[in-house]
């Protein structure tokens, strides 16, 4: 009987009328996945039940077969996944007298073509998908050997009990010799496995017919020889060890994996089971050998071993084999070295993008054919780790200059243009090169590093390779350590806020202050903006951060207004980064802080950088003029180093324009130099023709700030006044006047 068609897959579509899926606890889906499994099960019971030798019907073999088919499911889905369940499912085929060979190759048919198809998740993506093909076929693997093992052991246990005992039963009693000798010539000859028997000089005296099959089938190749001759180059050490012990009767059996030679040449695989055969008085006779043919099961198990350990789109190994080859060559001593590079394809995805999936798999196709070809000396090789990532390995006693050459080739080998679909193609890859001496590391370790060399390589610009840098890799691990750690820090409350007062270059009083939040890390210490703000606005979590820093700054400004109430309001500067300044709620937000502190929206100036407005349109700048039109004063940040065009002040609705440090600086480091000094002074007039104020970061010294002064800078903040710190400085620096 033929294993029923297969049904229309899972990208068929959802057939019509079927209800939308339902929750994971929904009794429809309960029942919908209880159908299929039973659906399942039916289509199995067909397939085996015309070959499978029992007294049972059709539908009770296919209640026999359901939970087996409940436990194959449950393995397609376990995690972590375990092969043991599609191991027991094969022994108990062989108990249920499912032992006909045709049994389990319809059996593995079956399970091929539909454990997939009605066991997985309906609504699965391709790579769940994928992962379950992947699964199945290695549950088919071990079914395929719990159905041998079991099948294997109730064989050998049968065939060996009678024929020991057929022999054994010779010499009990002469009346029944020719009887017995009857049995045993009808179970010798008999026999599915092949039985042979030699002298304890390890001459051959009787074959039968099975093993004869096994060796060709010549008897005279067979009969007369010795068996210390049956010897092949893959024989395990210990099995002629075995074999001494068992015919000096120092052992009563063993069982082995043996190889021989075929007469035609070719190689017969074997379970080898030798067992010693006693006269009455109990002193070594015979040797008796049964042999299973176990060849085609262990080219079933090598080509299982293949494709589990290479890739199926390009034929390269795959990231299992790899990490196998690279623990392997890490392991190694005896002032043994590696080289790896690790490939990543420069801009893959515009390809899949444009011209689809299908010329994307050719490129990778193409391009894994051009690596092969670059790794052919001994000790190199190619891998696929997934996607457009590869990696090659070379190893010996130099590979410093071996692995750097294999950089090289891989990058010229990519230069060609690859033609896909009428198109030429360019290919760039950047790559991480990791070079060492074994043992040092493990496996992780070293693609770890090679995975963040590779990223320097791509972020240089692509199209180059760059060797692994143990301070650049220490870098790199402590800003993905940082970013992990962010959410977590914002919750438990690891920041804080230090303000450096603003100054009247004027009268010398405080004008207010400038909010600069802090990091107190628990390993790292206290980190400034610069370690983290970048990667805050990377992973998008600089807009709850700049919020708690909003209300924390708003909550201090009232604070001091309510303790100063004798002097004019502090203003309390707040920086914005520009991914606040693209969130929608920027403006009910800010409006929702100052109501809730009580705080009039004149004492916050919020800065901008000059950088962040360069080329803005009008919906960029609506939020920054609603809040100026409240009275919420609008600072540009870091004025004098955007290259912004002059003319596009008079549509900013900015009131203060915050010159960048550097100028300071410069006037500092040239103080004869008047070229900063009339671009400053050129700055100040222009920004008081339209009504703003300056305010100069970076003052460190008195002469900086008389010279600011008399060019007419209205405010000021450095070193020479109050460095950043706790809230209460501010209060000290207003009793004793900040100059």
């Amino acid at each position: 009987m033929s294993v029923p068609s297969r049904a229309p897959g899972p990208g068929s579509g959802r057939p019509a009328g079927r209800a939308p899926a339902a929750g994971p606890d929904d009794p429809e889906e309960l029942d919908d996945r209880d159908g299929r499994l039973r659906r399942f099960a039916t289509i199995w019971s067909r397939a085996v039940f015309p070959v499978t030798a029992t007294s049972m019907t059709r539908p009770e073999v296919e209640r026999h077969l359901l939970p087996l088919a409940r436990r194959l499911s449950d393995a397609l889905h376990r995690r972590p996944f375990d092969t043991a369940p599609a191991y027991e499912v094969g022994a108990a085929l062989v108990a249920a007298h499912c032992t006909d060979p045709d049994a389990l190759v319809r059996t593995l048919g079956v399970v091929d073509s539909y454990l997939v198809l009605y066991c997985a998740g309906e609504n699965d993506s391709p790579a769940r998908t994928e992962e379950h093909r992947a699964r199945c076929a290695r549950l088919q693997h071990a079914l395929s050997a719990g159905f041998a093992q079991a099948l294997r052991e109730r064989t050998l246990a049968e065939q060996e009990a009678l024929a020991r005992s057929s022999l054994l039963a010779s010499t009990e009693a002469q009346r029944a010799l020719h009887t017995t000798e009857t049995r045993l010539r009808a179970v010798f000859e008999g026999a599915a496995i092949g039985i042979g028997i030699a002298d304890l000089d390890g001459n051959i005296l009787e074959v039968n017919e099975a093993l004869m099959r096994m060796f060709g089938g010549l008897d005279q190749y067979m009969r007369g020889r010795k068996v210390s001759e049956w010897v092949h180059p893959e024989d395990t050490p210990h099995v002629w060890k075995l074999y001494g012990e068992l015919v000096r009767g120092e052992r009563e059996s063993y069982r082995v994996e043996k190889p021989y030679y075929r007469t035609d040449g070719t190689v017969l695989w074997t379970n080898l089971t030798v067992s010693l055969l006693r006269d009455a008085d109990g002193r070594p006779q015979y040797q008796l050998a049964l042999m299973e043919d176990t060849t085609e099961r262990r080219l079933l198990n090598l080509r299982l071993r293949y494709e589990a350990t290479h890739d199926a789109l390009t034929g390269l190994p795959n990231r299992t084999l790899f990490f196998e080859r690279l623990e392997k060559t890490l392991a190694a001593g005896d002032g043994m070295r590696f080289g790896l590079c690790y490939l990543d394809l420069d801009g893959f995805k515009a390809v899949n993008d444009s011209l689809g999936h299908s010329a994307g798999d050719r490129l990778l196709v193409e391009v894994a054919d051009r690596l092969q070809s670059c790794a052919t000396a001994p000790g190199e090789m190619v891998a696929r780790l997934g996607g457009d990532e590869f990696v090659a390995l070379t190893t010996g006693p130099d590979t410093r200059r071996e692995v750097d050459e294999l950089a090289g080739r891989i990058l010229n080998a990519l230069a060609s243009p690859i033609r896909i679909e009428g198109r030429d193609l360019t290919v760039r890859g950047s790559i991480g090169i990791v070079e060492g001496p074994a043992g040092e590391r493990g496996p992780a370790e070293v693609l770890r590093s090679a995975d963040i060399t590779m990223y320097r390589a791509k972020s240089a610009g692509g199209n180059r390779f760059e060797t692994a840098d143990a301070e650049a890799d220490a870098r790199a691990i402590t800003r993905h350590g940082l970013t992990n750690a962010l959410p977590a820090a914002l919750e438990r409350g690891e920041f804080f806020i230090e303000y450096q007062p603003l100054v009247h270059l004027g009268d010398g009083s405080v004008h207010g202050a400038e909010a600069l939040v802090r990091w107190c890390h628990p390993q790292h210490g206290v980190l400034g903006p610069d370690r983290f703000i970048p990667l805050a606005e990377h992973t998008g979590l600089i807009v709850p951060l700049g919020r708690w820093v909003l209300e924390e700054s708003v909550r201090q400004a009232r604070f001091w207004q309510k303790r100063h109430t004798d002097g004019g309001p502090l203003r309390i500067n707040v920086n914005l980064s520009p991914m606040q300044l693209h969130h929608p709620g920027l403006v009910s937000d800010t409006v929702d802080v100052l109501e809730r502190a009580g705080l009039e929206p004149g004492a916050l100036c919020l800065e901008v950088t000059e950088s962040a407005l360069i080329g803005a349109d009008d919906d960029l700048l609506k939020p920054l003029r609603q809040l100026a039109e409240m009275g919420v004063d609008i600072a540009l940040d870091d004025f004098g180093t955007g290259y912004s065009n002059l003319a596009n002040l008079r549509r900013l609705p900015v009131s203060v324009l915050k010159l960048d440090r550097s100028f300071t600086q410069s006037m500092q480091q040239h103080p004869a130099d008047t070229v900063d000094v009339k671009i400053v002074e050129g700055i100040v007039s222009l920004a008081h023709s339209l009504n703003l104020a300056v305010t100069v970061e970076g003052v460190e010294t008195g002469a900086q700030a008389a010279q600011l002064r008399e060019l007419g800078c209205d405010t000021a903040q450095g070193w020479y006044y109050a460095r950043p710190g706790a809230p209460d400085r501010i209060h000290t620096l207003l009793l004793a006047d900040a100059v």
